[in-house]
């Protein structure tokens, strides 16, 4: 919990809030505390004839219960954490941020100080993200919680029903709630489906079964009633528990889903931290799959720096689509950014030399060999000349700019009236050639195939 949080608990109207907020988790237990009587004692112990029976749904009841509460209790008492001091600004640099005259100066100031910083998303102008109210700079996917009066690491949402915020800490925790909690429900609702049913039957003479069991007490009831619950619970467990799945394994808070993260390059994107359903799921549930089930803390990271999928484009060379943070280490400028970055490589990159779309000194990669620069069939009258270039290359002799050959052939595969030659730097046009008797070419000087 945050500072303010501690000084309004001081006050009446603090403290009052303070055991308000507990409501709803004090009525998730006594519903818990409510559905063991009404299975253990009604179902189990007082209508169940078939102890062999009675000993397994009692196993199995009680293993559901224990990960069902583990993980509720898990949830509940994980705290959200503390920003380290080195992502707070000092009172001195605070006075300045405010007092600055322009969005521009505010933006340099903020930069400037989460210069050491891993942070990769921005605001809507490009700024650093800070917290007004903590004096922070908000760590990636960080976010201040009003309730918590505190900011949050990758804060999910904040739920009444835990009395907490769903954060890095408690987020495998709280998916793993809401996994046993339909488990509890369904397995309840489907062992006491047989006394619900017998409820609504008729005897042999004709009477109500529900006569006979208002006759025999208020036990059946229970079961009725517990079957309802765990039916009604079960619903809306099932799209919660299916909408967090989902998330993980796209690896997207709640509140990235309903508005994208913004990042120094690339602007905003849901998709910025997806590494794969693989990848995202041991994010959360850890590397070792004996924990994955498990309420104790596995997750990879910190919480104050995720990889994204930028940083996985950058490795993989079968990626169609590459970032500019892809093209090279940019991590001494990832703070000189604007929100207007967008993806320099959005369509896929073709490997193939296209000369019609660049510069002559474009056209031929350094990394390239000589002996693959020449790999056109050219015309005969070229390709004498075309051979000793090759020897002179392979005995580490230098090429004379303009050969004989190509000097008494002046109009061959000119440009726009003027002859070109080929050689290790680029297409350079002759001077002095004859534009009458120049022979037509290709409009960008290349040797015809």
């Amino acid at each position: 919990m945050g500072n303010d949080d501690h000084r309004r608990r001081k006050t009446p109207c603090g403290f009052c809030m303070a055991v308000f907020k507990w409501i709803p988790v004090l009525f998730i237990t006594a519903v818990i505390a409510w559905s063991y009587y009404a299975y253990v004692v009604e179902l189990c112990i007082r209508n169940s004839q078939n102890r062999i029976s009675m000993i397994f749904m009692l196993l199995f009841y009680h293993l559901f219960l224990t990960l069902f509460m583990w993980s509720y209790w898990r949830t509940i008492m994980t705290s959200v954490g503390r920003i380290p001091d080195q992502w707070r600004i000092p009172d001195e640099e605070v006075s300045r941020l405010f007092r600055a005259d322009s969005p521009d100066t505010q933006k340099r100031i903020l930069n400037n100080f989460a210069r050491d910083l891993p942070v990769t998303n921005r605001t809507m102008n490009g700024s650093v993200r800070f917290c007004e109210k903590c004096k922070i700079i908000k760590p990636d996917r960080a976010h201040h919680c009003s309730v918590c009066s505190c900011c949050v690491l990758k804060m999910d949402h904040h739920c009444p029903w835990v009395n907490n915020c769903v954060n890095f800490y408690n987020y495998k925790y709280f998916v793993l709630f809401l996994g046993y909690a339909l488990v509890y429900c369904l397995y309840v609702a489907f062992t006491s489906l047989h006394d619900f049913v017998e409820f609504w039957k008729y005897d042999n003479n004709g009477y109500s079964a529900q006569g006979q069991l208002n006759a025999s007490g208020m036990g059946r009831f229970h079961i009725l009633f517990l079957f309802f619950i765990a039916i009604m619970f079960a619903i809306s467990l099932v799209s919660l528990f299916g909408y967090h799945i989902y998330l993980v394994l796209v690896n997207r808070t709640t509140l990235e889903s309903f508005r994208a993260p913004i990042f120094r390059v690339g602007g905003p994107d849901k998709n910025g931290y997806n590494l794969g359903r693989y990848a995202n799921f041991c994010e959360v549930f850890g590397d070792d799959w004996q924990y994955w089930f498990l309420p104790v803390f596995s997750s990879r990271g910190d919480g104050y720096s995720y990889p994204t999928s930028s940083d996985q484009s950058r490795v993989s060379t079968t990626s169609p689509v590459q970032r500019y943070d892809a093209m090279g280490d940019t991590a001494a400028s990832r703070l000189d950014g604007n929100p207007t970055d967008k993806l320099i490589g959005a369509s896929p990159l073709d490997n193939t030399n296209h000369h019609h779309n660049q510069s002559p000194h474009q056209v031929r990669s350094t990394s390239v060999q000589p002996t693959q620069l020449l790999q056109v069939q050219p015309p005969s009258p070229f390709r004498d000349e075309l051979n000793e270039r090759q020897e002179q290359l392979a005995n580490d002799q230098s090429l004379n700019c303009i050969t004989a050959a190509a000097r008494s052939r002046p109009g061959e595969c000119g440009v726009n009236g003027a002859a070109v030659y080929i050689d290790m730097i680029g297409d350079h046009p002759l001077k002095g050639a004859d534009p009458a008797k120049v022979s037509p070419c290709p409009p960008n000087g290349d040797l015809p195939v």
